[in-house]
C-alpha cells in the first residue's frame, strides 16, 4: 500500500503521517516512511538546494524540475522496490504538492506539470492521498507560535499560499476516490481517527 499525506507547510499533515505510521508499526506492518523532497542520499543533497533561502532567484523551472528530479531517485531507487516487497510505504509530500506548489501556486502549465509528474514517478500514484487542509489565517498562527524560520518554499507570501491552497482543493475535487479531504483545524486525535478508519479498511485481512 501507498500512502501519501498532502497540505501546507503547518498544516499538521508530518504530524499526521507520523502518527500512522507509528500506528501501523505498533500492529506489525512493515513501514516505509518518507518526506519529500529527500529519501535518498541524491534526493536530499536536491532538498538542500531547493530550501536554501540563498538561492531565491532560483526560476520556477528550474525548481519543477528539481523536485521532479528528487522524486524520480526516490521512486527508482526506494519506493518501487519497498511496493514489491509489500512493504507500506508512507510519503510525506509527492506528486499532488508539484501540482499544487508549481502548477496552481507558481502559475506553471498544469498539462506540463502532470506530464513530467507521470514521468518523474514512472506513472506511480498513491492509492490514498490525505489531503489535511487548513485555513491561511491558521497556518499563520501556527508558524507564529512555532517562531520556527521559514525556507526558501515558505517565503512565498500570503498571495501564494492562496494559489495553493486552492490548488490541492481542486485535486480533491478532481480525484475524490484518491484524495481525502480532511479539515486539519480539529483536535489531532480526531482527525488521526479519521485517517486510521479509512486506513485499516483497506489493509489486507490477516488469516488465523
Amino acid at each position: 500500500m501507498f500512502i501519501s499525506f498532502e497540505g501546507l507547510d503547518g498544516s499538521g499533515k508530518t504530524t499526521q503521517a507520523t502518527l500512522l505510521a507509528d500506528k501501523l508499526r505498533s500492529q506489525n506492518h512493515v513501514v516505509e516512511f518518507f518526506r519529500e523532497p529527500g529519501g535518498t542520499e541524491i534526493s536530499e543533497r536536491i532538498r538542500e538546494i531547493l530550501l536554501d533561502k540563498k538561492h531565491l532567484g532560483m526560476s520556477q523551472i528550474t525548481e519543477l524540475f528539481l523536485f521532479s528530479a528528487a522524486r524520480a531517485q526516490l521512486v527508482s531507487q526506494v519506493i518501487k522496490p519497498a511496493l514489491l516487497d509489500s512493504t507500506i510505504v508512507i510519503c510525506d509530500r509527492f506528486v499532488d504538492s508539484t501540482t499544487a506548489y508549481q502548477g496552481y501556486g507558481r502559475g506553471l502549465r498544469l498539462g506540463a506539470v502532470k506530464t513530467i509528474n507521470t514521468v518523474a514517478t514512472y506513472g506511480l500514484l498513491p492509492e490514498v492521498t490525505f489531503l489535511i487542509d487548513v485555513p491561511i489565517d491558521e497556518i499563520i498562527e501556527r508558524r507564529h507560535k512555532s517562531g520556527v524560520a521559514i525556507d526558501r518554499m515558505e517565503s512565498g507570501g500570503r498571495e501564494f499560499y492562496e494559489k495553493v491552497r486552492q490548488g490541492y482543493l481542486e485535486l480533491a475535487k478532481e480525484e475524490p476516490k484518491r484524495v481525502m479531504l480532511l479539515d486539519g483545524s480539529r483536535p489531532i486525535d480526531v482527525v488521526q481517527d479519521d485517517i486510521w478508519k479509512e486506513v485499516s479498511a483497506r489493509l489486507p485481512r490477516r488469516k488465523g
